[in-house]
């Protein structure tokens, strides 16, 4: 019973690519594949999520790691459950099915991106903290993964663990455990890879892109050069508004200048380090208000349309895959630029819906911490990962829809679980009254 449950709350979680007739993509899922499958180490992008999905794949189809994603997010799902004691079939089947219906986790489950391992690194953070001991050494070993197949995720994991530090101080040291291999895994493909031993060897260009677009880096380029003697002193002036146009424009600061971003990190280092000394409590700011609105967006059309998904993904699936694939993919609905439109009448309900489990998580949170401290504390990480990930995401790189609302799904859990209990303990007692 358990398998089937966990089967069928897989399905649910797999309709979005099942509606669209393929599993959902991005332009950015093209670079993962080509990690494997090209050898490229692309430089902004750790080598950790790409191999695995090209590997997974099996060069047959790209519906075998979408169904593998569905089923891993139903059995960690499963596995939170029963670390409460709360795991039943029927119960695990009514979890995914609101989950399916009235969350973002099914679009992100279904997408072909490392996105859907923000959600997993708090999961698997709370399972090694508060679960069973009997599979802990594989939950260590997915949660690493999980924190290094995005950088974001590795401000996710350091919040959650402070938490952790506070709630359980003597399962700190098993639960940082995947933070240091996910750190010990991104040192050692960046040197390999690059030649560089860092985490994020040209980070530093996006933080310039999201300060450029905050104001401060012009006025600080502006009082020092020429002195200073930067390339981007050309572009006092001139520099772009929004981060975005700054990292890809080709004919924006970055790509007009030979080399490309590695050929900027370093100056982009130095630029960024200095512009935070000029001006910490602007930075600060732009920080927290980047912050906040990332909090609120949390729609989905960014990762629906089709935007270069030929000239990414298909180029791929020409080269290394069955001429069949390359069918399917064309025939499906996100490829034709019709899902965005199928998709918009749930946009408004998963919106408003969001807000109201906050609520609901916050009041979890207050009502569960004497009874069950277990929940309260899955609602506490849950409510620190969301709350880091808007950080991670908004104020280093830039407020995106996606980037909220691939782990916001969280914030149903601690409210849906709470309720599942209440509704147990309720049958009980009309079965032992009667």
């Amino acid at each position: 019973m358990q398998a089937a449950a966990i089967l069928t709350g897989a399905a649910l979680l797999l309709w979005p690519a099942i509606w669209n007739g393929y599993p959902l993509l991005y332009s950015d899922s093209g670079a993962f594949l080509s990690q494997l499958l090209d050898w490229f180490m692309v430089f902004d992008k750790p080598w950790i999520y790409g191999p695995i999905l090209g590997l997974v794949s099996l060069e047959l189809s790209l519906w075998l790691p979408a169904i593998a994603q569905c089923l891993l997010v139903s059995w960690l799902l499963w596995r939170v459950a029963a670390a409460l004691q709360r795991a039943t079939p029927q119960g695990h089947v009514v979890l995914c099915t609101v989950l399916a219906v009235a969350t973002t986790a099914p679009w992100f489950a279904s997408l072909l991106m490392a996105d859907i391992f923000a959600p997993i690194t708090v999961l698997g953070l709370y399972l090694i903290t508060f679960g069973p001991a009997r599979g802990r050494i594989g939950m260590i070993l997915l949660t690493a993964f999980a924190i290094a197949s995005h950088l974001a995720h590795l401000i996710v994991a350091g919040t959650v663990l402070a938490v952790i530090l506070l709630l359980r101080p003597r399962a700190t040291a098993r639960a940082g455990a995947p933070l240091l291999l996910a750190l010990a895994a991104l040192l050692a493909t960046n040197a390999v890879g690059h030649g560089k031993f860092g985490i994020s060897p040209y980070g530093s260009v996006f933080m310039l892109a999201r300060l450029t677009a905050d104001g401060a880096v012009g006025d600080y380029l502006t009082a020092a050069c020429p002195a200073a003697g930067y390339r981007m002193c050309a572009w006092v002036g001139r520099l772009p508004t929004v981060a975005d146009d700054f990292m890809w424009d080709p004919d924006g600061p970055v790509w007009t200048q030979q080399g490309g971003p590695p050929a900027l990190a370093d100056e982009a280092r130095t630029i960024v380090r200095a512009t935070i000394l000029a001006y910490p409590l602007r930075v600060a700011s732009a920080m927290a208000a980047n912050t906040a609105a990332q909090l609120v967006q949390l729609r989905l059309e960014e990762v629906l349309g089709h935007y270069a998904l030929d000239e990414t993904v298909g180029v791929r699936l020409r080269a290394h895959f069955p001429p069949a694939e390359l069918t399917r993919f064309q025939a499906s609905h996100q490829f034709a630029d019709r899902l965005a439109g199928m998709a918009a009448p749930l946009q408004g309900l998963q919106s408003a819906l969001v807000g109201l489990a906050a609520l609901g998580t916050l009041a979890v949170l207050w009502r569960a911490r004497r009874r069950d401290p277990r929940l309260a504390a899955l609602a506490l990480l849950i409510l620190a990962g969301v709350l880091a990930n808007a950080f991670a995401t908004g104020a280093l790189s830039g407020p995106h829809d996606r980037y909220q609302a691939r782990i916001a799904w969280l914030l149903f859990l601690p409210p849906l679980l709470y309720a599942s209990r209440r509704a147990t303990t309720a049958g009980l007692e009309r079965t032992s009254a009667s």
